[in-house]
């Protein structure tokens, strides 16, 4: 299900003083740099957004296109790249999706995640090759019973030490009624790994650190909070919560965030009411006193009916948040 990439390597850093600038990836070609092209497509990535960092987001539209935009930490933001690849679903057809991996392939991309279609869980993977067109479209059927859950996410943990290789994978639910659910996955399937009450309140999570032993995710909640939940590898569920901010950060229906630097996560908010996006610079979590920094508006439409990010392969796709 994973597949192996060999010519993309992690973000650049943020101009920012709390954020550690990101070590290079050895012998691995860096797509970040100017003339590189753009994960996905034809495009190539600019100066400015070479020297900034940026946030992959994705979305299912309502016609059941997918959309790939990245707005970049540049002053100010910026949204070098925004489209959509028409058809990969029928309209209105997906509720949820976790994380998709775009993956270049010799005549193009592989796409694949896991997306909710009704009340059932499905493994969605595709081709676009490098004239648009899709090919290979496949829904998996997983299971059922998923009619009552509001967010879907995936933590894809891979060392980059080949010698010595750890490979972890998670997945998250966070139900109606607050109970936020986990799975271990494996090459067998989706194993049941705990489930924790209390999150009620929250209105939307993303991932922002994934390790050999734990994640983090970072969730805002209809009374303005802001809090870290990190959950431990080990058994049994036991998230730990702190609070980051107390107030004033109600009004974003998706929070989704990317690694920056090697401490550090560049966060995207989208207000849908508003139709207005915000980027901020987080430094790494330590509960109050977690450094953030406004780096502005992003201009573009970003509400989608479902929101995601788009990854790399999970070896590139760091994230130390916390």
């Amino acid at each position: 299900m994973n597949r192996r990439l060999t010519a993309l390597a992690g973000c650049a850093a943020l101009a920012l003083t709390a954020l550690m600038p990101a070590a290079a990836h050895a012998a691995k070609p860096d797509p970040t740099k100017p003339g590189a092209t753009v994960p996905g497509t034809n495009r190539k990535i600019t100066a400015a957004q070479a020297n900034a960092c940026f946030v992959w987001q994705g979305g299912v539209t309502a016609s059941g296109g997918h959309h790939f935009a990245d707005p970049t930490a540049t002053v100010p933001p910026t949204t070098p790249d925004d489209w959509t690849s028409p058809g990969v679903y029928a309209p209105g057809q997906v509720r949820l999706s976790a994380r998709q991996t775009i993956e270049p392939d010799i005549s193009g991309t592989d796409r694949y995640g896991y997306v909710v279609i009704g009340d059932a869980l499905y493994y969605s993977s595709y081709q676009e090759y490098g004239d648009g067109t899709i090919d290979n479209k496949s829904l998996s059927r997983i299971g059922g019973g998923w009619g009552s859950f509001t967010f879907l996410e995936t933590s894809d943990y891979e060392s980059p030490d080949w010698s010595k290789k750890i490979y972890r994978s998670a997945s998250y639910a966070l139900r109606n009624d607050g109970v936020l659910f986990r799975w271990n996955v494996d090459g067998k399937g989706w194993h049941a790994a705990g489930s924790y009450p209390g999150f009620s309140s929250v209105k939307s999570m993303t991932l922002i650190a994934k390790t050999p032993t734990y994640d983090t995710f970072l969730a805002n909640t209809r009374g303005g909070a802001l809090y870290t939940i990190r959950i431990p590898a080990a058994s049994p569920m036991k998230p730990v919560v702190k609070q980051v901010r107390t107030r004033t950060w109600q009004g974003f229906e998706t929070l989704s965030a990317m690694g920056c630097g090697q401490y550090g996560t560049l966060l995207l908010g989208i207000d849908k009411d508003t139709k207005k996006n915000y980027l901020y610079a987080v430094g790494h979590a330590n509960g109050l006193s977690t450094v953030i920094q406004s780096r502005g508006e992003v201009a573009g439409n970003l509400s989608d009916p479902v929101n995601f990010r788009w990854v790399t392969i999970p070896v590139y796709d760091t994230a130390n948040g916390e």
